[in-house]
């Protein structure tokens, strides 16, 4: 039986750059979930009889949001409901399965790499037919829905079993429980040479995969240890647990740092990777040096072709502002267009959709392809695989001579987490005003060249997103970047960034905090970050 439940609207229900993301016992709050849920469905038109993809990352709370949003879905029309079994879904998986059952749409329960736990974090995002996150056009209508709704619509079945493969029925609504892993196989044995990486880990070549006790354990131990033929215990903390294991699911040098110091040792293997709560991020390291995810991100498109489903060459590739310009040196030299998008992967999906681009990066260790639309974390380790299988150098032989042919963006990003959110917008607001002023200014050896509130202008669809994070850049191609983050739950999140260029022969091989020492100096004094925030050092250095 389907029931209407009268309720009331919560004003905190904003979908940020990821969805909906507060601590758990808010969305245990009576009618919380439930309003939001409802809310997407009210914002949307024409699903009625379609399919919904429904899946997370095994985090507190999954399971029994899983059961909502099936129960709320069926009451309001949907035709199919897709779910994976015991609820999990990596955030790519989901939106390669969207995209492979023509789904109307998918929601993915996660708060990416935020912590878990019955105090930790928990999220919602819903994501479109094309697979990706829904656009501002979308998230908005739901915003504004969650501030009159007065009624969901729920069934009162039992709960389904999520955890045995198979077909059931809600409502009228069909309910497959499907294994997460199987479909996302498949299309990884599409893009790459998976009889190439085999032979290279049959000629010894050895690899540490960190699934840090999140959703891609499943997939490493299906797809590394099985189809690749990795040894057993290739792949570490390969459960999913509620709580993650009591830590923190985000692969940085901070949370990873078991792997980094593996990879540093004299008995470090070959290739060190890992991926952080959702399945979306990754981390790469090789024997004695890690690799910076804008790095990474130049690395990979410099030897796509090297990949059977890249072999044809790139159409163009896209980063997120604040992410480095190694990439764009590449892109310079292919002959192709570097497109520079705000932060958010929703800005990648029009121009991945309209074939402008096939590779794509953020600075925050997310990079992902054409293939889906979403970023992808296991992709860019299998990607990684492929290319060393081709070229048979090992990680820090290839990055120095990455570094060689196109330079080096020595590149780091600080975080202050949880700042009082009115020091922060003041900051930021403060910073947004000194714009006007700042060019032609000297601090030491740096002259501002030029300085500005970030603002972008969609080659697709013609809109225009502004305030996107105050740069300031000096001659020479350094500069400084301030942005709030949200993808946070407590207060506000500062992530300054700071970058400097080297060419090709210059000094390649300097630490990088001591390559960017005066320009981190000058990124506290110019945003006054310890007489706004009262912070004296940053939360996590990236």
């Amino acid at each position: 039986m389907i029931k209407t439940v009268p309720t009331k609207p919560f004003t905190d229900q904003k979908p940020g750059t990821s969805g909906l993301r507060k601590k758990v016992p808010e969305f245990q709050t009576p009618r919380y979930l439930e309003n939001f849920i409802q809310s997407i469905f009210d914002s949307l038109e024409g699903f009625q009889g379609k399919t919904l993809v429904v899946g997370g990352d095994g985090r507190y709370y999954n399971r029994e949001a899983i059961q909502f949003v099936a129960k709320i879905a069926a009451a309001n029309g949907f035709g199919r409901i897709v779910i994976g079994k015991g609820g999990i879904l990596s955030t790519p998986a989901a939106s390669a399965l969207i995209r492979h059952i023509g789904a109307f749409g998918g929601i993915i329960l996660s708060a990416s790499h935020n912590p878990g736990g019955p105090e930790g974090d928990f999220g919602v995002k819903y994501n479109i037919g094309a697979g990706g996150p829904a656009p501002e056009k979308i998230t908005d209508a739901i915003f504004a829905r969650t501030k009159t709704i007065d009624a969901y619509k729920i069934s009162d079945a039992p709960d389904i079993d999520i955890d045995r493969l198979g077909t059931a029925t809600l409502e009228g609504a069909a309910v497959e429980i499907v294994d997460p892993v199987t479909q996302y196989l498949s299309l990884m044995k599409t893009l790459f040479d998976f009889d190439a990486i085999r032979a290279l880990i049959a000629s010894g070549f050895r690899m540490r995969f960190d699934a840090m006790h999140a959703v891609t354990g499943p997939y490493a131990h299906a797809i590394f240890e099985g189809e690749l033929g990795a040894e057993a215990g290739t792949v570490v903390n390969g459960t999913p647990l509620p709580d993650f294991g009591g830590h923190h699911p985000d692969p940085n040098l901070t949370y990873a740092h078991d792997l980094y110091e593996l990879m540093m040792s004299p008995s470090a293997p070959d290739f060190g990777a890992a991926s952080d709560g959702d399945g979306d991020r990754n981390l790469i390291i090789g024997r004695g040096i890690y690799v910076a995810p804008s790095d990474s991100l130049a690395i990979l498109a410099a030897n796509a072709t090297l990949a059977p489903g890249y072999a044809k060459g790139l159409a163009g590739v896209a980063r997120s502002m604040p992410t480095s310009a190694a990439v764009d040196h590449v892109a310079e030299k292919l002959g192709i267009r570097a497109y520079e998008t705000p932060t958010g992967w929703k800005f990648f999906g029009n121009l991945l959709d309209a074939g402008l681009a096939t590779l794509c990066g953020e600075e925050s260790a997310g990079t992902g392809s054409d293939h889906i639309r979403e970023k992808d974390g296991v992709w860019a380790v299998l990607l990684w695989l492929n290319i060393l299988a081709k070229r048979r150098k090992s990680v820090l032989d290839l990055v120095h001579e990455h570094w060689r042919t196109y330079g080096r963006n020595y590149y780091t990003r600080h975080d202050f987490d949880e700042v009082d959110l009115s020091a922060a917008q003041a900051l930021v607001a403060a910073l947004r005003e000194a714009t006007a002023t700042l060019p032609g200014k000297t601090f030491g050896a740096l002259t501002v060249e030029a300085a500005d509130d970030f603002a972008y202008h969609d080659p697709v669809d013609g809109s225009d997103s502004k305030n996107q994070g105050v740069r300031i850049m000096f001659k020479g191609g350094s500069r400084i970047v301030y942005r709030l983050s949200g993808t946070g739950t407590v207060g506000a999140t500062l992530r300054v960034y700071i970058e400097r260029y080297e060419p090709p022969g210059g000094d390649l091989g300097q630490e990088t905090q001591a390559a960017l020492k005066d320009l981190i100096t000058l990124s506290r004094s110019l945003a006054e970050i310890e007489k706004r925030t009262g912070r004296t050092k940053p939360s996590v250095i990236a």
